[in-house]
């Protein structure tokens, strides 16, 4: 792995504290002289971390005004948003778009993946769901949150959609955290175990429609779950 710069090193330094919360959106960081004193390096490499910034429109510079924090939809790096989304203070929001992430592009994908989904990997949903059983009645946790995974990685795949697979690659780290935070509560996994289970038997049926309503479903579920069961949100 490359070494990082020591702009890089800055820029990260200083996304950590935006997404601590130190500075909020709309709110000004600090000029270069208390940046450079603070990260113990020029002023020259805290203007030149602040461009990186500013290119991910994390940061925008108003001439005469200084330099404010962007809201978090108005961000243009996915790494620098899926940090934010792991590590952030408003980790409910973050769990709900991600879920609404999700629906949008997992309905999709198990509708295209019905009529394209061999027999061996129907036999494997069927074993990653049988997975999620055997790990509900021994309260294994991480065994059920990686067959969770490896059900869903299943239909993306089967779906021959090469974007598909493409842009769920990155959310794969939040999406085990996110997993593992929401199937801690015995209910939420009673619940994914019959909806994974109606999802295999659409795809087995290899009817479309079935087959999204199944996912859409589950999604339903799955944001029902999160705010009544983990948010306490209505």
């Amino acid at each position: 792995m490359a070494r990082k710069s020591l702009v890089d090193v800055v820029a990260d330094e200083l996304l950590d504290r935006i997404i601590a919360g130190e500075f909020l959106p709309g709110s000004s960081v600090p000029g270069e002289l208390e940046l450079s004193a603070k990260h113990e390096v020029s002023r020259m490499t805290v203007r030149e971390a602040m461009k990186t910034l500013e290119a991910q429109r994390i940061l925008s510079v108003e001439r005469g005004r200084g330099t404010f924090v962007n809201p978090l939809n108005r961000w243009a790096s996915l790494e620098a948003v899926l940090r934010a989304a792991s590590e952030g203070k408003n980790e409910g929001a973050a769990s709900i778009q991600l879920i609404e992430l999700r629906r949008m592009l997992e309905t999709g994908a198990c509708e295209l993946a019905a009529g394209r989904i061999g027999d061996a990997d129907i036999q494997a949903l069927y074993g990653c769901v049988a997975a999620m059983r055997a790990a509900n009645q021994v309260n294994d946790l991480p065994a059920f949150v990686e067959a969770d995974l490896a059900f869903h990685d299943l239909i993306l795949h089967a779906s021959e959609n090469v974007f598909v697979a493409v842009l769920f690659e990155p959310l794969h780290r939040v999406l085990e955290k996110r997993r593992a935070e929401t199937s801690a509560v015995p209910e939420i996994q009673v619940h994914a175990i019959a909806h994974h289970q109606n999802i295999a038997e659409a795809l087995e049926s290899r009817d479309p429609s079935r087959s999204r309503e199944a996912m859409d479903a589950h999604m339903q579920q799955t944001l029902d779950d999160l705010k009544n069961l983990v948010l306490g949100v209505s």
